[in-house]
């Protein structure tokens, strides 16, 4: 149990790590390192959990789609943008690989799909709450 505790641990601090990288490139998508390890944090340390939910980039990037509230338009299209981009290398990578190509078009649509419609959207004001 102890050996799970540490992986924990770890990947949420890379998460964090991660997470605050992305936060300021914006090639780097922040969101999903951040839940990422508010995910690990939440299973591995009270302390860590408490820790990471007071943090400046927890309540600015995570705090309200945690809380069911929704993301600001802001967030959802810097997402998408940044996970388009992303797609894109790899798209054009595979080349040779047209399954790949379809595979991928078909992750990218339900990305967009579920950021336009799964998720709610948010006054930038309700975000702050």
């Amino acid at each position: 149990m102890k050996i799970k505790k540490i992986g924990y641990i770890a990947l949420g601090c890379i998460g964090v790590g991660l997470g605050a990288v992305g936060a300021v490139l914006p090639l780097l998508p922040a969101f999903p390192f951040l839940l990422l390890a508010a995910f690990c944090f939440a299973r591995s340390s009270e302390r860590l959990d408490r820790w990471f939910k007071g943090t400046k980039l927890y309540k600015e990037n995570l705090e309200s789609f945690v809380q069911g509230k929704g993301m600001t338009k802001k967030t959802k299209v810097r997402i998408m943008v940044t996970v388009t981009l992303l797609m894109s290398i790899g798209f054009v990578m595979m080349h040779a690989v047209p399954v790949g190509r379809i595979v991928l078009g078909g992750v990218w649509v339900f990305h967009i799909l579920y950021f336009c419609f799964g998720v709610r959207t948010i006054s930038a004001d309700e975000g702050d709450i």
